[in-house]
């Protein structure tokens, strides 16, 4: 049985990474880092155009209507690329969460201009794995207005649109979903530092802004907890493909750097260091597979899949970039190389929908319950 995706799916990620392999350029990178730019501009743009962005938004609002696992392959070149976009805030959260809640009218409003990239969207919610502890949302909503704080939210600077986890005075101070137009009034924001400036994140400010509930009232939580198990399962295929990148880095470098008269990439202690780091991207792999199963299928065992996924790819992906940096030697630590730009993504998405210990624990309660 062949458990690897099929040919054309396989073309489609190629075409993909030839996209990104012209956009996402070394000044490119060096621009967002540096603060310079918010965001790869051409690399979004061309992303659209050849329908990635709209991979799994179904074709009757806009989208490529070509599935959850070719958006997989889609995130996995996008991590490869290390690219500056706002993928996963706008596509594996903002138009996931408008798949699994949103009304129709909110579906036509907002997942076509998601598909062409017209608008970015970005998700707020209390920071923590799906299921772990009640923490409250940052945010409050009452009679159709919402208030509050949220911080260090992603791609905050450029989103125009933000699905929001409140707390839903109207439905018992349970939480419920709401969307909101960033360029509405009594919305305000401002840049927040973060470790990988290639991502930009804002602490955002609203004050009484117009809001519209997503699914429905008071059921925020179940609703939160599917999108963001999506989302890590996206998510992961994206480290995975960072990981590769780093991989790849140090193999070149280790063919083409010689010391005392030999390529370093002779020396036993390179040869397992690379060993080390192949094994877990594979295993990393194979967990991200399982997810992207289960992504497809909307199986029963998603939220394990989901755990596992995220728990091995951030695990992989750290380990890659923090060995990448080794291999290189004293050109690794300094500004001028790549090589920290793919560490800061690294350690940046390992907490990006909450901590590893948190997954960890979301594994463990799954096969409890599971062995129960």
């Amino acid at each position: 049985m062949n458990f690897d995706f099929s040919d054309n799916q396989r073309e489609i990620q190629a075409q993909v990474r030839r996209v990104l392999e012209a956009t996402c350029t070394d000044a490119t990178l060096r621009a967002a880092a540096d603060g310079r730019s918010l965001m790869g501009k051409e690399a979004w743009d061309e992303l659209a155009a050849i329908g990635a962005l709209g991979a799994a938004i179904p074709e009757a609002y806009g989208g490529s209507g070509l599935g959850r696992l070719e958006l997989c392959l889609v995130a996995e070149e996008v991590g490869r690329a290390n690219a500056p976009a706002p993928v996963s805030s706008s596509i594996y959260l903002a138009a996931e969460a408008l798949l699994a809640a949103g009304s129709p009218a909110q579906k036509s409003a907002w997942l076509p201009r998601l598909a062409a990239g017209e608008a970015i969207g970005t998700l707020a919610h209390a920071g923590q794995a799906p299921g772990i502890g009640s923490r409250a949302p940052e945010l409050t909503m009452r009679r159709g207005v919402v208030a509050g704080v949220a911080t260090a939210v992603p791609d905050g600077q450029t989103a125009t649109m933000a699905v929001l986890a409140v707390r839903d005075d109207d439905a018992g101070g349970a939480t419920s979903l709401a969307l909101v137009d960033l360029q509405a009034s009594g919305v305000s924001r401002t840049a927040t530092s973060s470790i990988d400036p290639t991502r930009p994140r804002a602490t955002i400010t609203f004050a009484d802004a117009p809001a519209e509930l997503v699914g429905v009232p008071g059921r925020g939580e179940a609703t939160l907890a599917k999108v963001l198990q999506r989302a890590a399962i996206l998510l992961a295929f994206e480290q995975i493909g960072g990981a590769q990148r780093c991989l790849d880095m140090a193999r070149d470098y280790a063919l083409q750097r010689y010391a005392f008269g030999r390529v370093i990439g002779s020396y036993q202690a390179i040869k397992h260091k690379l060993a080390d780091v192949y094994a877990r991207n594979r295993m990393a792999l194979a967990h991200a597979y399982y997810g992207g199963w289960a992504l497809a299928t909307d199986a029963a065992e998603t939220p394990l899949a989901a755990a596992a996924a995220r728990v091995s790819a951030s695990e992989a992906f750290n380990f890659a970039a923090q060995e990448n940096i080794q291999t290189h030697g004293g050109i690794g630590f300094t500004w001028e190389h790549p090589c920290h730009l793919l560490y800061r993504r690294a350690r940046a998405l390992s907490l990006e929908l909450g901590a590893p210990h948190e997954w960890r624990e979301i594994i463990a309660d799954q096969l409890a319950t599971a062995a129960a």
